[in-house]
């Protein structure tokens, strides 16, 4: 199958930040065992999702080009996608939610190129190709979806973690990976677990982005649409899933109406779902995602908004009425009356306005912080941004004078105005100082030893949120995760396996009705014994040529295995229902 990298226009507007987690997908590292996988999935998931999934799947199957026959080519998929104004990555594993997010703002969808193992082949915890290609693909076609996705992305990427979330990333990347692993010691995934469970036990006061990711996890990953009475699936972990697809239906799963009360509901990634959420409609989700937008920092600003920065000691930024924006990381806000009167970063700050730098302004000229006072003058019912220049010139605030400026709080700036800068309405955004002092009371915030001040004006802040204003400002290109994906080992029997499987799938796909299948079904039954789905596709095969001596054989022999292994005997059933 071609696996030749499609141009998609989407991929060329992709920051480098976000390029950093893209990975070639090589199409060769697929096994016939792996592609025998996808198929057992997609033939159950387009047979039994035909009854049970939201009209738009199968549809939208046909739009991307999926096959049920052989895993999908991500770059030549591009091709398909622009037609309907997405694109697609290959990524390892999980990435940051914040990156994830922000993918999906660009019309992008994130795909975990690994394939589960056989032996996960009804539900894995880690994201594979099964769970994005499969799952989340299909669905984005549907016009109005793809835009709640993007628009979900849009806000999510902006919304602030806290210090916890990233430790609860990295401990779900690695269960999810042990968990996929062949072989794990026990031990190991029961430390793995029990760190995911401390953590959820334990991260208090749930973040911006641990409920966003809340309200991703109950729509997008495993959200139902209709009526509590009669659902239909949407949710791309339960498209992908030939395990939970048909568990969500029973009554053993408790259907909510879906609302905002979602965000604060948790999920465990290690077990099937206890309840699950019902939309009515696609768009009643964008109504949920702006109710919810409208609670963020993003939108909301103010004092609670910086302290959330401060308190998730990474980068953000905040935006002042003026539209300066301040990106750096948040240390310290001094208050009074329940409002910021100043704040602080430490280390590397870059001012913006419009999501661009400001020439002059980047991390080299604020490489030791910024600090500068929110709001009005003392005393005067007029803050600077809105004055005029005749305003400006009575209270002295002019180039080359020296001026002692009171704000509100009892900060006080004292220095010679060098210049200021202005924005697209002509509103002072910026003035800068030498000789300066700052004061807080008796505390001192800047001396002139230390240079150029720098003062954003702005009345008040009407936004906080993470990450930088432009990211070009700094260097982003930094992740490294704390643990790789296990690839599946390599063993003279396994390899011998995966010549069956591939000898099967080349007779299938050439349509041979001559080369005997009794000497590789033999093979298999004497070498490996626990191998069930190869039986399933040569008595797939066998059924065709009419060969029933042989087919009541293998039948036979797999009846036997159900015995032997009980706990794939429903999947066998399932695999001969399809024939």
């Amino acid at each position: 199958m071609d696996s030749t990298i499609e141009s998609n226009p989407l991929l060329d507007r992709l920051p480098q930040h976000l390029k950093q987690f893209i990975k070639p997908q090589d199409y060769g590292d697929y096994t016939p065992i792996n592609q025998a996988v996808w198929r057992y999935v997609m033939r159950k998931n387009v047979n039994y999702l035909a009854k049970v999934a939201h009209s738009s799947y199968l549809e939208g199957l046909k739009k991307t080009g999926i096959e049920v026959d052989n895993i999908p080519s991500m770059y030549g998929m591009n091709r398909i996608l622009t037609e309907i104004g997405w694109a697609a990555v290959a990524v390892d594993g999980f990435i940051p939610p914040n990156a994830f997010m922000e993918f999906q703002a660009y019309n992008v969808l994130v795909i975990a190129s690994d394939i589960r193992q056989l032996e996960h082949i009804e539900y894995t915890p880690a994201p594979d190709i099964i769970h994005e290609g499969a799952g989340h693909a299909p669905i984005i076609a549907n016009p109005e979806y793809a835009e709640y996705l993007r628009r979900f992305g849009e806000i999510g990427c902006k919304a602030i973690s806290s210090h916890k979330d990233y430790e609860m990333y990295e401990a779900i990347r690695l269960l999810s990976i042990l968990k996929e692993a062949e072989n794990t010691p026990q031990a190991d995934i029961d430390a793995a677990e029990k760190a995911v469970e401390d953590l959820q036990n334990n991260m208090g006061e749930l973040s911006e982005m641990a409920q966003i990711r809340n309200l991703h996890w109950w729509t997008v990953e495993y959200g139902l649409i209709g009526t509590v009475e009669n659902p239909k699936i949407y949710g791309a972990g339960l498209l992908s899933s030939i395990g939970e697809s048909a568990h969500c239906m029973t009554k053993n799963v408790i259907k909510i109406p879906y609302d905002i009360s979602a965000a604060t509901q948790n999920f465990d990634i290690t077990k099937l779902q206890p309840q699950l959420y019902v939309t009515p409609d696609f768009a009643y989700l964008s109504l949920i995602l702006e109710e919810f937008a409208n609670k963020m920092a993003l939108r909301t600003g103010g004092l609670s908004g910086i302290n959330k920065l401060i308190q998730s000691n990474a980068l953000g930024t905040i935006e002042l009425s003026t539209g300066i924006q301040i990106s750096g990381v948040f240390t310290n806000v001094i208050e009074a009356e329940g409002k910021p009167i100043y704040i602080q970063t430490t280390g590397k700050t870059a001012l913006s306005y419009r999501e661009k730098e400001l020439v002059g302004h980047g991390t080299v000229k604020h490489l030791d912080g910024f600090g500068s006072p929110i709001g009005k003058l003392k005393g005067i019912n007029l803050a600077i941004e809105d004055m005029s220049p005749r305003d400006l010139n009575a209270y002295s605030i002019t180039e080359n004078q020296t001026v002692t400026l009171e704000f509100e709080g009892d900060i006080t700036i004292k220095g010679e105005i060098i210049t200021g800068s202005r924005n697209l309405h002509g509103e002072i955004i910026l003035i800068s100082f030498r000789n300066c002092t700052v004061t807080h009371g008796k505390m001192i915030l800047f001396q002139p030893e230390w240079g150029i001040y720098d003062m954003a004006v702005g009345k008040k802040v009407i936004s906080a949120f993470s990450g930088p204003a432009d990211a070009k400002s700094f260097d982003l290109i930094s992740h490294v995760p704390s643990s790789q994906t296990i690839k599946a080992k390599q063993s003279i029997e396994r390899n011998n396996l995966e010549v069956l499987y591939d000898t099967v799938r080349k007779i299938r796909e050439s349509k041979d009705r001559k080369t005997s299948l009794a000497p590789i079904f033999e093979k298999l039954k004497v070498d490996h014994p626990n191998d069930w789905l190869l039986s399933v596709e040569i008595i797939e095969l066998l059924k065709e040529r009419n060969e029933s001596e042989l087919v009541k054989m293998v039948t036979d022999y797999l009846h036997v295995l159900q015995n032997r292994r009980p706990e794939i005997a429903h999947l066998i059933s399932g695999g001969m229902d399809l024939i």
